[in-house]
C-alpha cells in the first residue's frame, strides 16, 4: 500500500526530470542581467549617489538652525584688605536657539543650479550603462548561438566526411581507387575531429559568460527561426541617423552639463566681488539661580534678536580675479569637449551604419555562395562516383560548404547585433528595441 501511495511522487519526479529545458529569449535574458550583472548594479548605485548629492546643493539656500545648551559652575573668592575672605559659588544655564536665512547669496544660487544639473547627469550616465547592458547580453547571446552553430556544422562535416572515408576504403578493397584516396579522407577527418573539440571548446566558454552575465546556470537561448529574412535599415539614410545623435546622447548629454556647470562654477566666481545679505534671528535664555559674580540674587535674563548681516568684499588679494579667469578657461575647455564628443559621436554612427549595410550584403553574397557551394559539391560527388573527380575534390567542396554555412550564420548575427550597436551609436537604443529581435526567433 505504501508503494502505491509514492506511486504519483515518483511519476511527478520522472515527468519532472524529462522535461527539456527551455530556451530562453534574449529579452528575458536581458530582464535577469539588469537585476545581476555588476557593472549595472554600479551604475545604478551611482545614480542614486549622485541624486542625493544633487539634493545637498539646495542646502546653501535653505535656512539652518541651531540649539546650544550650556551649564557652568562658577566658584567666586573674595579677600578683603581687612578681615576674613569668603566664598561664594553660583551656577548658570544657558540655552540659544538661532536661525539664519541666506537673503542674497548668488554663489549659493549658483551651487543650486549646479545640484540640478547633477540630477540630468546622473540620468545620461544611467541611460549610457542601460544601453553598455543590452549590448553586451546581446553580444554574449549572439556569441552563443554561433558557438553552437560553428559545433553544429562541424559534427555535420565529420558525418560527411565519415562517409567519405568508408567510401575511399571500400573503393581502394575493391580495386577503383587508390590508397591515396583513403588518406586522404583519413587526414581530413582527423582535422575535423580537432576542430571539433576546438568548437566545443569554445561553445562552453562562450556559455560561461553568458551565465556569469545574466545570473543564472545552464542557459539556453533560443535560435533564429528558419528561414530567416533579416528586416531592412529604416531609416537607410545615414544622415537621418546622425541627426537623431545629436538629439540625445548620453556621452552628449554628459558633456553638455558638464559645460553648463562650468559657466555656473563662473558666475559662482563672478559673485565673490558682490555683496551678501543674510537675516539672523535668536533667541537666548540665560538662568543664574545663585546669581552671579555682579550680585547675589539669582536672576534670568531672556534676549531675543533679530536683524540683516551685509558683507561686502573689498579686496581678496587678486583670488577672486584669477578664480575667474580660471572658470573661464574650464568653460572654454567643457566647449571644446563637447564638440569634440558631438564629432566622436557622429563618426561612430556612420562607421556603425555603414557595418550594418556591409553585413546586409555580406549575408546576400553568403546565401548565394551557399546554394553554389551545394551545387558544386553535388557535382563533384556525382564527377566522383563516375570518375571523373577524385575524393579530393569532394573533401575540398564539402570543407567550402560547411564553412560558408558557419559564416552566413556568424554574419547573420552580426547583422542583428550591428543594428542594436547602430542605436546605441547613435543614442536611441532602448529595452523596446530588443523585441524585434525577440521577433525572429523560434519560439
Amino acid at each position: 500500500m505504501k508503494m502505491f501511495r509514492l506511486l504519483p511522487l515518483f511519476v511527478a519526479v520522472s515527468a519532472a526530470l524529462t522535461v527539456p529545458v527551455q530556451a530562453q529569449s534574449l529579452v528575458d535574458l536581458y530582464q535577469s542581467a539588469r537585476g545581476f550583472d555588476a557593472s549595472y548594479q554600479s551604475a545604478k548605485s551611482q545614480y542614486d549617489a549622485t541624486l542625493a548629492k544633487a539634493a545637498q546643493a539646495k542646502a546653501a539656500i535653505l535656512p539652518t538652525a541651531g540649539l546650544a545648551l550650556g551649564v557652568s559652575r562658577s566658584t567666586q573668592e573674595v579677600i578683603p584688605d581687612q578681615g576674613p575672605s569668603s566664598d561664594r559659588g553660583y551656577g548658570t544655564q544657558s540655552a540659544t536657539l538661532s536661525l539664519s536665512q541666506p537673503l542674497y547669496r548668488p554663489a549659493n544660487w549658483a551651487s543650486y543650479r549646479q545640484g540640478l544639473k547633477q540630477i540630468d547627469l546622473a540620468q545620461a550616465q544611467l541611460l549610457s550603462a542601460d544601453q553598455d547592458l543590452i549590448v553586451r547580453v546581446s553580444q554574449a547571446y549572439f556569441d552563443v548561438l554561433a558557438a553552437q552553430d560553428s559545433l553544429t556544422f562541424v559534427q555535420a562535416q565529420k558525418t560527411a566526411v565519415a562517409e567519405q572515408l568508408a567510401s575511399a576504403k571500400r573503393n581502394f578493397e575493391v580495386g577503383t581507387s587508390t590508397i591515396t584516396d583513403t588518406r586522404e579522407a583519413q587526414a581530413r577527418f582527423d582535422l575535423v575531429i580537432a576542430q571539433e573539440i576546438a568548437a566545443d571548446n569554445d561553445l562552453r566558454v562562450k556559455k560561461i559568460a553568458l551565465d556569469q552575465l545574466v545570473g543564472k546556470s545552464n542557459v539556453q537561448p533560443a535560435a533564429l527561426s528558419q528561414p530567416l529574412t533579416l528586416p531592412a535599415l529604416t531609416p537607410n539614410d545615414v544622415n537621418s541617423w546622425v541627426a537623431q545623435s545629436a538629439v540625445g546622447h548620453p556621452a552628449i548629454a554628459q558633456t553638455q552639463i558638464a559645460l553648463d556647470v562650468a559657466q555656473l562654477e563662473t558666475q559662482k566666481a563672478q559673485a565673490g566681488h558682490k555683496p551678501t545679505v543674510d537675516l539672523g534671528v535668536s533667541y537666548n535664555a540665560i538662568n543664574n539661580q545663585e546669581g552671579n559674580s555682579s550680585a547675589a540674587m539669582g536672576s534670568r535674563v531672556n534676549v531675543g534678536t533679530i536683524g540683516l548681516s551685509f558683507n561686502l568684499p573689498l579686496f581678496a588679494g587678486y583670488s577672486i580675479q584669477n578664480r575667474i579667469k580660471e572658470t573661464l578657461a574650464l568653460e572654454e575647455k567643457a566647449r571644446n569637449d563637447l564638440e569634440g564628443s558631438k564629432r566622436a559621436v557622429a563618426q561612430g554612427t556612420r562607421t556603425a551604419f555603414f557595418g550594418v549595410l556591409s553585413g546586409l550584403g555580406q549575408v546576400k553574397a553568403l546565401e548565394a555562395a551557399e546554394a553554389s557551394s551545394q551545387s558544386a559539391l553535388d557535382a563533384n560527388k556525382l564527377g566522383y562516383q563516375v570518375g571523373v573527380r577524385i575524393n579530393i575534390d569532394v573533401l575540398n567542396s564539402q570543407s567550402q560548404l560547411f564553412d560558408t554555412k558557419a559564416k552566413l550564420a556568424k554574419a547573420r548575427y552580426d547583422v542583428l547585433l550591428g543594428g542594436l550597436k547602430l542605436r546605441q551609436a547613435n543614442g536611441t537604443l532602448k529595452a523596446d528595441d530588443l523585441q524585434s529581435v525577440n521577433a525572429l526567433l523560434a519560439k
